[in-house]
């Protein structure tokens, strides 16, 4: 599980973005150019494109969620503790780290968003005269 250790989290993030990262790359090598236009079908190469890109999209917002709600849990279970044991420096240390760790979580979430609006949006351009997917 990745979700406790923060950079190991943002180290598989960042290895799941490097489609989103190399969009402009994938799109060029998938669409030809006009003298080649007759030897690649671009309508299906577009929707496989697509697919790679809405699924690394879905596993990484599934990825972020869980570990939200993973991370809310521990919150949680800490500040059922603390109330226990108010006074215990150990369990307020832990409650601060993981409610910072929320916070990042969360954030990223947002990151996550804008990734995918700059990805489907290049998407749009260059493949919107060959497929149009039902739900951009």
């Amino acid at each position: 599980m990745i979700c406790p250790d923060f950079l190991e989290f943002q180290d598989k993030l960042k290895k799941m973005r490097s489609l989103d990262d190399k969009i402009i790359y994938a799109l060029n090598t998938s669409i030809p150019t006009e003298s080649f236009h007759n030897k690649v079908n671009i309508t299906t190469a577009c929707q496989d494109l697509y697919s790679k890109i809405n699924k690394v999209h879905t596993e990484r917002e599934k990825i972020i969620k869980n570990c939200i709600l993973v991370t809310a849990e521990s919150v949680k279970k800490l500040k059922s503790v603390r109330e226990e044991r108010p006074d215990d420096y150990e369990v307020i240390k832990n409650l601060k780290t993981e409610q910072r760790k929320l916070r990042l979580l969360q954030t990223e979430l947002s990151v996550e968003e804008v990734i995918k609006e700059k990805t489907n949006k290049v998407f749009t351009d260059s493949c919107r005269s060959y497929f149009k997917p039902n739900d951009l």
